[in-house]
């Protein structure tokens, strides 16, 4: 295969700069692609996916891992890459690294399994008839990716589209651009004979992921916000361009009264504050049994008393990415604690600039801002409740549908499955992003759709239905205009015998 793409540069000047979130330092200038260069990169993706379906599932598999291989020999520069441009910890960004390996490896070895063909019963009526049912990619796939996982979360819907013979156009977050081109770039150096349309990528802010949008794509994928969510879906029904959705979470995190509550406190630090809490399916809001509150909070606010915001080699957490969040953060705080919240831990005292130090909200009003919105902030609610019944009808209340979390040793199942969701993990938190065969999407505001696992792959494949006749049956061919005088007489006993005889439904 040739490789046209390589070098290609937009045919205009305007550039942006992609800066470290703490000190402002440049790390790279990339250009504003507009209209015309995400044009002319999607139509050459067209060509080249042709290529890459047509290569096998074989081919894919190889190609796929070996993409695994070069990001795992180049690491420390991925760590660092996402260190300065995201503001995570580096232990952390290579935990994301890890995650993001085992979807790679998950999509390579299983693609030829769950889209492989099959047959189906064609039925009695059509028992002269085989059915079978083939998947297909659907060309190219527009990749609209956040900065807060700026690794794992494009790889993951990006693996999944390419192991599905699809090509795939990647727009990262002008947050987050330096780790999405070294994503493609180790893509492209891990396989030096593949056209770099294969995955390819187009920079930008907004207009850039508009103008891919736009583009005459065959599907998206797209993760951010609900309000950009709710423009890039109007955007694709006018040119019927289905797409998957992941508009973030309020993700609830339920104690029950037999809960082991050493563990749920670990968990909900964790998930309430690593990456700072911008995580879309971290902890949010908890709701806590009123016989273990006093107990999981002291553990809580005792943990939380030592973890700090910062860019040193002993912080806890980086500070916010974007400082439009920081700005959002301080409002629900301020909001709750005026409405009578109280703050074992923090305030809006802990908001040094884009440094949020935790902040814990007890009792905040249940329709307030803090607990209705996402923060995306490493503050948590937390509600002492009298029942399970009042924690789950409290966190089913609200538009968005992500993921939760259950504590319980008995409980837990069937807790998690009275919760309005799309992921639960139980005795832990975020478990099922970890578990590259579990698909990933929510309810409601979240979103619609899934990537990851099996449905992931279906996701990014078009489903064609095969009927190829095998024998004529004389005289029982009803799709006819001229049917044979035993025709009806023949399918109407057929009915009979096979439905009539059933009486009784439910009363």
């Amino acid at each position: 295969m040739t490789s046209r793409l390589n070098g290609m540069a937009p045919r205009k000047s305007a550039e942006f700069a992609s800066v470290e979130p703490a000190t402002g330092a440049e790390i790279a200038r990339f250009a504003e692609m507009d209209a015309e260069d995400v044009l002319a990169v999607v139509t050459w993706a067209r060509f080249a996916g042709e290529l890459w379906s047509a290569a096998g599932t074989a081919t894919r598999r190889r190609a796929l891992l070996a993409w695994a291989g070069e990001l795992s020999r180049c690491s420390a520069v991925l760590v660092e890459l996402i260190h300065r441009e995201n503001g995570k910890p580096r232990d952390d960004a290579y935990m994301e690294l890890v995650i993001a390996l085992e979807h790679i490896g998950w999509a390579a070895r299983n693609a030829h399994r769950v889209l492989a063909p099959r047959r189906v019963s064609p039925g009695p009526l059509m028992a002269n008839y085989r059915a079978r049912i083939e998947y297909e990619p659907y060309g190219v796939v527009g990749v609209i990716s956040p900065w807060n996982y700026p690794l794992f979360a494009p790889i993951a819907p990006v693996a999944s589209a390419l192991a599905a013979g699809n090509a795939v156009v990647l727009k990262p977050s002008e947050y987050a651009t330096a780790v999405g081109k070294e994503l493609v770039d180790a893509f492209h150096r891990a396989n030096p004979g593949l056209d770099s349309g294969v995955f390819a990528l187009v920079t930008g802010r907004g207009r850039t992921g508009a103008a891919l949008v736009d583009s005459g794509i065959d599907k998206l994928e797209f993760t951010g916000s609900p309000r950009t969510g709710r423009v890039i879906g109007e955007a694709c029904a006018r040119s019927f361009t289905p797409v998957i959705m992941e508009c973030g979470g309020k993700d609830a995190l339920i104690v029950a009264e037999d809960a082991d509550v050493s563990k749920a406190v670990d968990a909900a630090a964790w998930g309430g504050f690593s990456n700072g809490g911008q995580t879309c399916v971290g902890v949010e809001r908890i709701y806590v049994h009123r016989d273990v509150a006093n107990e999981f909070l002291d553990g809580l606010t005792t943990q939380l008393r030592h973890a700090r915001a910062g860019v040193t080699a002993d912080s806890t957490y980086g500070p916010m990415t974007m400082e439009s969040q920081a700005e959002t953060v301080r409002r629900h705080v301020a909001e709750a604690v005026a409405g009578g919240a109280a703050t074992p831990i923090g305030g809006v005292e802990q908001i040094d600039g884009r440094l949020i130090h935790p902040i814990v909200l007890v009792d905040a009003d249940e329709n307030g801002s803090a607990v209705q919105e996402e923060t995306f902030g490493p503050t948590v609610t937390v509600k002492v409740v009298d029942s399970i019944d009042d924690a789950v009808r409290l966190a089913n209340n609200t538009e968005f549908g992500l993921g939760a979390a259950v504590f319980s040793r008995d409980r837990g199942r069937l807790i998690a499955q009275r919760l309005r969701c799309g992921m639960v993990s139980i005795n832990s938190v975020l478990a099922f992003v970890s578990i590259p065969a579990l698909p990933f999407g929510g309810v409601g505001a979240s979103g619609s759709g899934r990537i990851h696992g099996a449905e992931g792959l279906l996701e990014f494949s078009r489903t064609k239905s095969i009927s190829t006749k095998r024998v004529e049956l004389p005289g029982l061919n009803g799709m006819l205009l001229d049917r044979a005088r035993v025709t009806m007489p023949v399918l109407k006993l057929m009915t009979r015998s096979r439905f009539s005889w059933r009486r009784g439904g439910v009363a």
